[in-house]
């Protein structure tokens, strides 16, 4: 650990900054004793607070009934960015690749999902400082800036509004030396306080009726003659239809576990910033920026002016082993605290207030997929792999398709009816997953070059997000 570095991080403490407030509503009763719903959602983070909400909107009169193991939106709804992304596919360009036939419907509905949450926000007055900032995705090395361009021109072809910065504009936006050019999404993007999002979902949906019980795992799920029956360590709930909203943590469907994996994301949280620091920078648009390397960074500021610094490390534990103290990584940490003052120099003394990890559900795609069991009864929806803030709630509304067996628009898009590859076995899946990494590292060294076995995933359209 560099002396600056150990200085910066000296004061922090290891909670996610988000969730380390005095709004974090008080928790609500366990469920106890037996019960029945009409539909219970399984899991309160986004997935589950979206679908809640959308049923109860959508039929005043169903009981509708969330089961959550911690508190809503403790885990990665409460851990995340905030960049509330209009993309359901992981990014524009992905999204062509996987389904070049719905890219233009998938861009669309994309679009108008990110609108239908900024209206929730307003209609609800969810303070959660909802803004359509947008997303710089800047180049640090010369061989990004054609990849920036090629972005730039399917935003074009797809009628989205940006900007294509050289160094010089890019610069005069947000003063990096390590900036070489960028692309800002000007509308693609809102960033938000995620914790307040998901704090402002749950308040709405018990303003509709919805029963909400905290503290509240699910443990079991078996057929019930013409429903499903969940069962808690303290209660059983028979429910109609069941919605499951787990992402990383693991599934109740056994078959799911071959799709997800759940990988670590760690991020830092500064001091506030004095009026002068800023200005050393500008930043004046507050858009969200990331890099454009295979293991790339994400930083914002927030709404009482901190800058919030994460990704670059995606961390996989053998045997997809999830616990807390793997939120806790010391050299990922310093890591952060270096790249942080290499990219803001301007900086240089600003101390972090607070440290983090969190997991992230990933799937060979990079983005969600859907499906349903037991004859229909249940719905699913997961492997979000980090654009969970927006896609979501897109992801809500395939599942309550779904459950009616209805015939729409969204259940019959390819991105729902396909599957992703599926991770192989242990112990081959851990083995994979650490030379897929150890590749991309080797290729941002390396001016961009990708080994063979990037290009065989490639042609595969597989992959593993940093």
């Amino acid at each position: 650990m560099t002396a600056a570095a150990r200085r910066a991080l000296a004061d922090a403490v290891h909670r996610p900054y988000w969730l380390d407030r005095p709004e974090r509503p008080d928790p609500l009763p366990p469920l106890t004793g037996a019960d029945s719903a009409d539909l219970a959602v399984v899991g309160g983070g986004y997935s589950g607070l979206w679908t809640a909400l959308l049923a109860k909107q959508a039929d005043p009169g169903r009981d509708v009934v969330v089961l959550e193991a911690g508190t809503c939106g403790w885990a990665a709804s409460g851990r995340n960015g905030g960049f509330c992304a209009a993309s359901l596919t992981h990014g524009s360009a992905n999204g062509a690749a996987l389904f070049p036939d719905e890219i233009v419907t998938l861009e669309r509905l994309g679009r108008a999902n990110l609108d239908d949450i900024g209206a929730t926000v307003d209609r609800y007055d969810i303070d959660c400082d909802f803004r359509r900032t947008g997303e710089l995705t800047v180049a640090v090395e010369p061989y990004q800036l054609a990849g920036i361009a090629d972005d730039a021109a399917l935003a074009a072809r797809l009628g989205h509004p940006g900007i294509l910065l050289d160094r010089d504009a890019l610069r005069a936006e947000i003063d990096s030396p390590t900036y070489l050019g960028g692309f800002w999404d000007t509308d693609g993007v809102a960033m938000l306080d995620p914790a307040r999002l998901a704090w402002g979902l749950r308040r709405v949906c018990l303003d509709l009726g919805v029963r909400i019980h905290e503290h509240t795992r699910v443990t079991g799920l078996h057929r019930d003659r013409a429903a499903l029956r969940l069962r808690t360590p303290h209660g059983r709930l028979r429910a109609d239809r069941v919605a499951l909203a787990t992402n990383a943590f693991p599934p109740l469907l056994r078959r799911l576990r071959h799709y997800l994996v759940p990988v670590y994301d760690y991020a830092l949280m500064t001091e506030p910033l004095s009026p002068a620091q800023l200005a050393a920078v500008g930043w004046h648009n507050r858009q969200g920026i990331s890099d454009a390397a295979n293991q790339f960074h994400y930083y914002r500021r927030t709404a009482d002016d901190r800058i919030l610094f994460g990704g670059y490390d995606a961390v996989y534990h053998a045997g997809g082993r999830m616990t807390p103290a793997l939120e806790h990584r010391t050299v990922t940490f310093v890591r952060l605290a270096e790249h942080f003052r290499a990219t803001f120099p301007q900086f240089d003394g600003v101390r972090f207030s607070h440290t983090w990890g969190g997991v992230i559900d990933t799937c060979t795609r990079f983005c969600a997929f859907h499906g349903t069991a037991y004859d229909g009864r249940l719905a699913y929806s997961a492997g979000f792999t980090g654009l969970g803030v927006g896609a979501t709630r897109f992801g809500a509304r395939v599942m309550l398709d779904l459950l009616a067996g209805a015939d729409t628009e969204l259940t019959r898009l390819a991105l729902v009816r396909d599957r992703p590859v599926p991770f192989p076995p242990e112990p081959l899946r851990t083995a994979v997953i650490q030379l897929t990494r150890r590749s991309m590292a080797r290729a941002d060294a390396n001016e961009g070059r990708r080994d063979a076995w990037l290009r065989t995933l490639d042609r595969l359209g597989l992959g593993f997000d940093s």
